[in-house]
């Protein structure tokens, strides 16, 4: 018996063993994500992916690169759909969109579908991720997806060795350094330490470097700064590392036939069309200059008078109120009194600013200008706007902080703050959940 597994996008694979097919994380989008723009580049023929049929859809995650409506969008209401999410919030947008079949998924509890067993294990950050263990023709597949093996699940794991193949999250990302680039300590470019010994403990047949890998806008300074580890970098040294393993690249389309025997390459997936050279790998640059805030909100069309003033109010009213009714972090930077501005530029690269007092759980718009400020942060407003209303992640909204040098007791006090502390990324994102999905769900209702 022979399992075929083929790449999608991103984390996302489609599995199929004797008349079985299922899917895992499908996003049949580009860019995804909103402005996560595939690398290496490909499209979508939407009309063969309508007339796909999957026995189950399978998803790791809620986060808005593994559970995409738009992609779900195209699929057969009938489809099974399993996931795993805390929150029955998602469960309930999926069955608004028209499925009737959807599932939570447990750790380790077993689910068969067919020639198929798929177990969801435990990744480290439980109440967001899991892994997903694949069994099928005497076969073990280990989809890590893009989550971190917990040490106290890896001896559970390494029971199922020799694995026959894992797909491994093979790159670290910068999504938090890239916010404050003035402040941030150069990257390690080097594999972390405990990957080695994870993948040693699992003993694979065959590893596939998986997740990650995307670009943004052609402009954007992110596309150098945001990927320290490289396909080739993995498969020099965990080839080195692992010599009775075989690393192998599998880029979206791409289908290799998995057996007792060995690895074959099978015809790839119709429905996903390779555009331009595949081959290719991130250049990272980690002290590239990152252009001014004002600059990069040049790029973005202007808003429209509405959206605008949508803006303005949340500046001006709603971020307070949210602030407000949210609990203060223990130990936060925030804590003592502290003078924030937050600078909001248009597509002319003209910048309003708002300045706010803050003491713990308190905040108030602070009139005039401040003699001394104590936090900083830029963002465009179109970007801006987009989070409000379109579910835009923290990843492509060219968020910038602390640029601006303080007092020295500020500086010292920054040296132990968290920049995701940061009012703003705490008003959008905390105790936020689907707000992508909601707005991808307003949309394709819209349409009808």
């Amino acid at each position: 018996m022979t399992l075929t597994i083929s790449r999608i996008l991103h984390a996302g694979y489609v599995f199929e063993c004797e008349g079985t097919r299922i899917a895992f994380d499908p996003v049949f989008e580009n860019p995804f994500s909103r402005n996560c723009h595939a690398f290496p580049d490909v499209r979508f023929d939407h009309a063969q992916i309508r007339a796909v049929r999957f026995d189950a859809v399978f998803i790791s995650h809620f986060h808005d690169d593994h559970c995409s409506f738009d992609s779900l969008d195209l699929l057969d209401r009938a489809t099974p759909i399993h996931i795993y999410c805390m929150f029955d919030e998602l469960f309930d947008m999926v069955r608004e969109l028209g499925f009737v079949h959807v599932h939570p998924l447990h750790i380790d509890v077993p689910v068969p579908v067919g020639a198929f067993t798929v177990t969801p294990r435990e990744a480290m950050d439980a109440d967001v991720d899991s892994m997903f263990h694949i069994q099928a023709a005497g076969l073990n597949v280990l989809n890590v997806v893009d989550s971190w093996i917990d040490p106290a699940t890896l001896p559970a794991l390494a029971r199922f060795a020799l694995w026959d193949m894992v797909l491994w999250p093979f790159q670290t990302m910068r999504e938090i350094e890239v916010l404050s680039p003035s402040r941030a300590v150069a990257a390690p470019v080097q594999l972390p330490e405990e990957w080695f010994e994870q993948l040693a403990a699992l003993k694979p047949r065959y590893v596939v470097p998986s997740s990650c890998q995307f670009v943004q806008e052609p402009w954007s300074w992110y596309n150098h700064a945001f990927f320290p580890i490289t396909y080739r970098q993995f498969g020099q040294e965990m080839g080195a590392a692992l010599p009775d393993s075989r690393i192998v690249r599998m880029n979206p389309s791409v289908s290799f036939a998995l057996d007792h025997d060995g690895l074959k390459a099978a015809p790839p997936l119709s429905w996903v069309v390779p555009v331009g050279e595949q081959d290719v790998d991130y250049q990272y640059e980690g002290h590239a200059q990152a252009p001014r805030t004002a600059d990069i909100a040049r790029h973005f069309p202007p808003l429209t008078a509405a959206q605008h003033a949508r803006v303005v109010h949340y500046c001006e009213s709603g971020l307070l109120d949210k602030y407000r009714g949210m609990e203060l972090p223990e130990e936060s930077f925030f804590e003592t009194p502290r003078v924030w501005r937050l600078s909001v530029f248009d597509h002319e690269g003209q910048g309003t600013d708002f300045h706010y007092r803050i003491e713990g759980d308190h905040i108030e718009l602070f009139s005039g200008v401040p003699a001394a400020l104590s936090w900083t942060t830029e963002v465009p407003v179109a970007r801006l706007y987009a989070a409000l209303e379109l579910g835009e992640a923290l990843t492509s909204m060219y968020l910038r902080m602390n640029d601006s040098v303080f007092d020295a007791q500020t500086e010292a006090d920054l040296l132990d703050a968290e920049l995701v502390d940061d009012p703003l990324i705490r008003c959008l994102f905390n105790d936020v959940f689907g707000a992508y999905q909601a707005a991808q769900l307003r949309r394709i209702k819209e349409r009808g």
